[in-house]
Parts: structure tokens; C-alpha cells; sequence
């Protein structure tokens, strides 16, 4: 092959190259969420705050997160930067407001009551198991556990405890009811995300302080990694 060949052949790799670059969103393929935003710092300002005696202690960890979101690598990667980082802190914003820092892995008290909706035929009730809040999103009701395990892969109906049980797991049904419910309203701002998670008990004027306490730790984590926190915070 000519010299001349052989630069016009380079030419061309290279200007297509270029052009697969530019047909790439910026900031998002590039993006790795453990080494851009849920940094070992990030996620231990969060844990540290916990007590030492806290279960959730020795149980939620950022690599636990990090191998859940294995399966959810959409989480963390939305139009640009900034908009990673916001869905990002609003997530963490509810993990850390349900889980008192990382510190419980089960609902207080949940054990009073089995969180067991008897006309939702589509996912029955399993014989002696309750539905309570677990993990960091604390998922809740036969509905949720149901279909929160046949898209991960374990038994939510007949083994609910496995969220309380596998880390792991338990981190994938918080992305998992985020991808579902609150990731499709994000847009809407931070209010909606409340209200995609609790709204019925916390919006329209239902307990303010709890939402208030939400939006705090948000913002917090958005001053954090220096991003606005956007409009439309409460709800």
C-alpha cells in the first residue's frame, strides 16, 4: 500500500472516529457514577452519620450499591452532568431520610403489621410473611415485593426477608422502585419524586416536616457535588 494511501486511510479512520465521538452524549457515557459522584467520601459523609450500634452498619455498603448497579446502570445517567448528579442526590436523599443514615435495614416496629394488600390478586399474600419497609428505599406491600422480585430474581412474595438478608438485593429493589416510579417523574423536580415514594402520607400538607427533612438532605448532597438543586422541591 502507497504512502499516500495509507494517509488518506488514516484520514478517514480518524475523521470517522470524530464523528462516532460527537454522536455520543457528553458527560454521560464518560461517567462512572462510583468514580464521579457515589465516591467512598460521598457515601461515608452519609454512613458515618449513623450510629455505631445502627444494623444497617455493617450491612449497606457503597460496593453493595455499586454491584446493584450492575443491573441499573441507567441510574446516574441522564442528559448531561448535572442531571446525573441530581437524580443521583434525590435517590440518596430518600435513602438517607428512610434509613436514618444507613442505619436501619428493617421498618421500626414493622413487624405490627404485615403490609398485606388482600384485593391485589395479581400478587397474592404468601402464608405468614409480612410486607414491611426493608432496604434503603424501604419497600413496602405485597404489590412492590412481588414484582420488585421477579425483576431481580429472588422470591419476593414467599421471602420478603431477603431484602433484610442480601445487600445486595436490597440496594437493587431501591433502584428497582426508583427506576420504576420516581425516575419517570424527576423531571418534574425533587417534590415529585416525594410524592412518586410517599406522597399519600407526606404531601399537600399531610406531614411538612418530612418533607422538609427530604429536601434538606437533598440539597445538601447537591451542594456536595455542586450541582443546583433545580425548582419544584416540595410537594
Amino acid at each position: 500500500m502507497s504512502k499516500l494511501l495509507l494517509i488518506r486511510v488514516a484520514g478517514f479512520v480518524a475523521t470517522f472516529v470524530t464523528m462516532v465521538m460527537m454522536m455520543v452524549p457528553k458527560n454521560v457515557s464518560a461517567q462512572n457514577i462510583g468514580d464521579d459522584i457515589v465516591t467512598q467520601d460521598f457515601f461515608n459523609s452519609i454512613i458515618s452519620q449513623a450510629d455505631d450500634g445502627c444494623a444497617g452498619k455493617n450491612f449497606y455498603s457503597r460496593d453493595a450499591f455499586l454491584n446493584a448497579h450492575n443491573s441499573y446502570n441507567e441510574f446516574g445517567r441522564l442528559g448531561n452532568q448535572d442531571d446525573s448528579k441530581r437524580e443521583v442526590t434525590a435517590a440518596f436523599a430518600h435513602f438517607t431520610h428512610e434509613t436514618g443514615h444507613f442505619c436501619y435495614i428493617e421498618e421500626i416496629n414493622g413487624a405490627s403489621g404485615d403490609y398485606c394488600d388482600e384485593s391485589n390478586t395479581e400478587y397474592p399474600c404468601a402464608p405468614n410473611k409480612a410486607y414491611y419497609g426493608r432496604g434503603p428505599i424501604q419497600l413496602s406491600w405485597n404489590f412492590n415485593y412481588g414484582p420488585a422480585g421477579q425483576s431481580i430474581g429472588f422470591d419476593g412474595l414467599n421471602a420478603p426477608e431477603t431484602v433484610a438478608n442480601d445487600p445486595v438485593v436490597s440496594f437493587k429493589t431501591a433502584l428497582w422502585y426508583w427506576m420504576e416510579h420516581a425516575r419517570p417523574v424527576i423531571n418534574q423536580g425533587f417534590g415529585a419524586t416525594i410524592r412518586a415514594i410517599n406522597g399519600r402520607l407526606e404531601c399537600d400538607g399531610a406531614n411538612p416536616s418530612t418533607v422538609q427533612a427530604r429536601v434538606n438532605y437533598y440539597t445538601q448532597y447537591c451542594s456536595q457535588l455542586g450541582v443546583s438543586p433545580g425548582d419544584n422541591l416540595t410537594c
